[in-house]
């Protein structure tokens, strides 16, 4: 077909991957079971915060406006908390590919890794590449009925079970888990399961390595974080040309040490054959390690045809030299200085974050009023947060303006107490009066102070309006 006729797009050719074992495929097995136990298992641990706080270890709750992190409670004020987080760990994914390339996509990425366990239910019901695609190739009947089933229900056992371990991460997992199961739950709780069931069965069972090719910006971005230094999933070319089919006795003159078995290409789980080069699909897994390594041992020849190493230290192989590993090196240290930066800062913040917090919001309809004898009169909503888990009492005091009398409606005395209960928010109506003659003109800026029992104190600056002369 000529260019001008060729299709848009084309039919998804769909990739068998076949089962390898090796270094990579344990050490990728450990990093699935490490980071599925935790996300499966994390929003099951309890965490003793008193009778009226939540028992969840780490709990986002968005009801309360919460989030609880064992004995750490973020507030909505916080949130720069979680955006200092979201900055560290983009950094660290910068700093990560510029050492070792997608790693994060091959070991640690959520698609990566239960697209690696649909595909390991599929291996166990379906059986290995040849017998799937055997399997699929054969017409229907009662068995090849039965495995797809068995596959596709499993699958979705696996996605509801996603689903509602993030939505537990929200609400308190125990009791909703028996409010799923006896129709008592939310409607919200229904449909973010649902979403999330959907969309995991859809990307892992289904659009497997689509989603690293075409859905996810990552592998577009990343070509701007590597360079020669990069250790990344290679083929020694120089070492495996020409090649070609090799039986037992042949010489091993003229030829590559690769025999063209296509088992790397085999295990790859995008399908890609990576003695073409670097290529946007490869997800840098090192399965393929494993599976050139284990024709290798076959053959008898030199491990590491294919292998992690960088493109300066293959180019120096391929002319008989040596080349050491430079992991320092300028967008490594920038990198690397961000981090360090970022974290400081947001160290030194959690350090210091107050156990309590003041805000005052002047009314602005008036600006000010004159009392009958004069005197004028500001009146200002004071909230006092207290991030504790007991009761505290906090004295109210107003700085930077002399002679002025400062009450709490429907709380007696000039030096009023208020009382805030544990992880809550007080919220007081305050009146700030000034006698006719010490009134200030215009705007003159004030600060509330609130202290606790245990000298704990927060302040809040504000101003105080009164009329133009």
């Amino acid at each position: 077909m000529d260019g001008g006729n060729a299709p848009l797009y084309a039919t998804r050719i769909k990739v068998y991957p076949r089962a390898v074992t090796g270094r990579w495929r344990r050490l990728k097995w450990a990093a699935l079971g490490l980071l599925l136990g935790i996300y499966y298992l994390v929003p099951w641990l309890r965490w003793d915060r008193g009778p009226e706080a939540p028992s969840q270890a780490i709990l986002l709750d968005l009801d309360g406006r919460r989030g609880w992190f064992f004995d750490t409670v973020i507030w909505p004020q916080e949130v720069y908390f979680i955006t200092g987080l979201m900055i560290l760990g983009a950094i660290g994914l910068f700093l990560a590919s510029s050492l070792f390339g997608r790693v994060w996509c091959g070991f640690a990425c959520p698609q990566t890794v239960w697209t690696d366990l649909f595909m390991l239910v599929e291996r166990w019901i379906e059986g290995d590449r040849n017998e799937r695609m055997r399997v699929d190739k054969a017409p229907a009947s009662a068995a090849k009925i039965a495995r797809k089933t068995a596959k596709h229900i499993a699958w979705l056992a696996i996605a509801a079970a996603t689903g509602g371990a993030w939505v537990f991460y929200f609400v308190d997992a125990p009791s909703t888990l028996r409010k799923i199961f006896t129709g008592e739950a939310s409607t919200e709780v229904y449909f973010f399961v649902g979403l999330l069931t959907v969309t995991t069965y859809t990307l892992a069972g289904w659009a497997r390595e689509q989603v690293c090719t075409y859905m996810c910006p990552w592998p577009r971005f990343q070509a701007a974080m590597l360079d020669e230094q990069s250790v990344i999933v290679t083929y020694q070319k120089w070492r495996g040309e020409p090649r070609g089919k090799h039986k037992a006795g042949d010489t091993w003159e003229g030829r590559g040490d690769c025999v063209d078995c296509r088992l790397c290409v085999n295990v790859c789980p995008t399908g890609i054959d990576i003695r073409d080069g670097q290529q946007i699909e490869c997800i840098g897994c090192g399965l393929c390690v494993d599976a050139c390594n284990e024709t290798m041992r076959k053959v008898d020849r030199p491990l590491g045809l294919i292998r992690w190493d960088t493109l300066a230290r293959q180019e120096a192989r391929e002319k008989g030299k040596a080349a050491p590993w430079r992991p320092v090196r300028p967008r490594t240290i920038l990198y690397a200085a961000l981090f360090a930066v970022v974290a400081i800062v947001m160290a030194v913040a959690f350090f210091l974050r107050t156990t309590a917090d003041l805000s005052a919001q002047r009314d602005r309809s008036p600006n000010f009023v004159r009392l009958s004898s004069g005197d004028i009169r500001n009146s200002y909503t004071i909230k006092i947060a207290n991030k504790g888990q007991h009761e505290r009492r906090f004295a109210l005091e107003l700085q930077g303006l002399p002679g002025a009398m400062l009450a709490v409606a429907n709380v007696p005395g000039e030096n009023p107490i208020l009382p805030v209960h544990a992880d809550s928010v007080g919220t007081f109506r305050v009146l700030v009066t000034v006698p006719a003659g010490e009134a200030p003109s215009g705007s003159h800026s004030i600060e509330f102070r609130a202290l606790d029992e245990t000298g704990v104190s927060t302040t809040h600056a504000s101003v105080f309006v009164g009329p133009t002369r």
